[in-house]
């Protein structure tokens, strides 16, 4: 694996998480690695980040890689697609894309008989913790959806599923990340109300979510039995869950997920 070479097509935050993911995880090394993007501080940051080649020119990126990951907006992905159809070699190039929204139909359509696989991952790839999910193209190879499995496996969890789902997977998983800062920022808030100082309120509400998550994973146990174990009867933490209740926690995140899966269409149909 370390001998793969990678582009990325945009070399923006989420691809500078990718990136420095595969890097973390051994699968690339940085000679093997480039990108290209027409923002120049977006590439001065992704080069000082993972020491990699860049360039303004996304040909020059389709001529280094062989596995090109496609990270530009939604609405940028057709034209890109036409512009490099030249130069992209079916038989060579594996064009994993993780623009939000864009169908592989729509990937397809754009740059005929490219072997496509659509990805929806999240930024927790710069530490190897990324929740990710893929659907592949309909020329797509075993051997691709291995590529695809391994390298999204190293930084983090991957699952394949059908590609109608992956909407879902952007409501959940794809934005979860902001979710989970807004919670860790609010609980150390509550921290420093009730007294803490900062620093400690911030790193006790951060572990205090991630040793839940571990709980769940680890453990396999429903999350519903894992809060009932904390909530003594009559004691503090019930009376926390009952304010959480009333204030609407469950129902505001599921919305979160539903509004985000909704726009991740409505991107999609744009």
């Amino acid at each position: 694996m370390s001998a793969t070479t990678i582009g990325f097509l945009g070399a923006g935050k989420m691809a500078t998480a990718l990136a420095k993911g595969f890097l973390r995880a051994g699968l690339v090394k940085p000679a093997n690695l480039f990108a290209s993007d027409v923002a120049k501080g977006a590439l001065d940051a992704f080069a000082a980040e993972t020491k990699a080649s860049v360039n303004i020119a996304n040909a020059a990126t389709v001529a280094a890689a062989d596995v090109l990951f496609l990270a530009v907006k939604p609405d940028q992905v057709a034209d890109l697609l036409f512009q490099l159809k030249a130069s992209l070699d079916p038989s060579r190039h594996l064009i994993i894309s993780i623009a939000a929204g864009v169908s592989l139909a729509r990937l397809e359509a754009a740059a005929p008989g490219q072997r496509f696989i659509r990805v929806m991952p999240n930024t927790p790839a710069l530490v190897g913790a990324s929740a990710s999910a893929f659907s592949a193209g309909s020329v797509a190879t075993a051997a691709d959806i291995t590529l695809a499995r391994k390298l999204l496996g190293s930084v983090g969890i991957a699952f394949e599923v059908k590609e109608k789902l992956l909407d879902a997977v952007t409501g959940l998983s794809g934005s979860g990340p902001a979710y989970g800062f807004m919670m860790i920022e609010a609980l150390a808030d509550g921290g420093v109300a009730a007294g803490l100082p900062r620093s400690i309120a911030q790193q006790l509400a951060a572990q205090t979510l991630l040793g839940a998550a571990r709980m769940v994973l680890e453990t396999g146990e429903h999350p519903g039995a894992l809060k009932d174990a904390v909530c003594s009867p009559g004691g503090t933490t019930i009376e926390a869950v009952h304010e959480l209740e009333k204030a609407g926690l469950r129902a505001a995140l599921m919305t979160a997920v539903r509004a985000s899966a909704e726009k991740s269409k409505k991107l999609g149909q744009s």
